[in-house]
C-alpha cells in the first residue's frame, strides 16, 4: 500500500512537473521539426543565426481573424520578414477540432489575406505548442539568433476582438523586434497573451 501511495504521488508530481515544463523568457527555445502546410520538414535549428517570430494560430479563432481580416498581422510579419525575420506560423489544432483547417485549406486561408509568414506549420498533436506553453491564439514568441528566448506574450496591448483598437495598441512584437534587431533589451518581454484558448489534444 506505502508502494502504491509513493508512485501516486511520484506520477503526480511528474504531471505537475510537466505542467509546469514550459520555456520561460531567458531559456533556451525548444528545438522542434514539424512539417508545413505543403509537406515540407522544418525545423527552428535550421534558423540559427537569425531572429525568429512564433506565431501561434487558429483561423476559427475571432481574435486570430481580427489581427488577419484588418491587415495588422501580415503588415507586421512583412514588416519582420524584410528585415530579414523568419516567421513560423504555427497551427497546434487538433484534427478532432471544429476548427482544425487541413494544411492546404489552412494554405489557402492565409493566402487570401496576404499573409507574409516564412512557413506555416502543422503541430496536431500539440507537443510543440505544449513544449512552449503556448495557451492562445495568436500567442507570440521572439527567439534570438543564439536560440534564446527573447519575448512571450500577446501581439498588442489591448486584449479584445475589436479591430478598432488596433490602431490605439502597441505592438508588442514589432517593438520587440525593432528592440532585439537595435541589439537591445526587450523592455516588455514578457507580455499577457490573449485570444482563444488553442484546441489541444487531450
Amino acid at each position: 500500500m506505502k508502494l502504491l501511495r509513493r508512485t501516486l504521488i511520484a506520477t503526480a508530481t511528474l504531471v505537475a512537473l510537466g505542467a509546469q515544463a514550459a520555456t520561460a523568457v531567458g531559456q533556451p527555445a525548444p528545438d522542434f521539426t514539424l512539417k508545413d502546410t505543403s509537406g515540407k520538414t522544418v525545423r527552428l535549428s535550421d534558423f540559427k543565426g537569425k531572429h525568429v517570430v512564433l506565431e501561434w494560430t487558429n483561423p476559427g479563432c475571432p481574435f486570430v481573424r481580427k489581427h488577419y481580416d484588418s491587415g495588422n498581422m501580415p503588415a507586421t510579419q512583412k514588416d519582420a520578414t524584410s528585415k530579414g525575420v523568419v516567421w513560423l506560423s504555427i497551427n497546434s489544432t487538433e484534427k478532432a477540432s471544429s476548427d482544425y483547417l487541413e494544411p492546404a485549406k489552412l494554405a489557402a486561408w492565409k493566402t487570401e489575406r496576404k499573409s507574409a509568414s516564412t512557413a506555416v506549420l502543422m503541430d496536431e498533436e500539440g507537443t510543440v505548442g505544449k513544449s512552449y506553453g503556448a495557451r492562445t491564439t495568436p500567442h507570440m514568441y521572439i527567439v534570438n539568433p543564439q536560440g534564446m528566448l527573447v519575448y512571450a506574450g500577446g501581439i498588442d496591448s489591448i486584449p479584445s476582438a475589436r479591430p478598432a483598437d488596433i490602431e490605439k495598441a502597441t505592438n508588442y512584437v514589432t517593438v520587440g523586434l525593432g528592440e532585439a534587431l537595435a541589439g537591445k533589451p526587450i523592455s516588455a518581454a514578457t507580455t499577457a497573451p490573449y485570444g482563444c484558448s488553442i484546441k489541444y489534444k487531450s
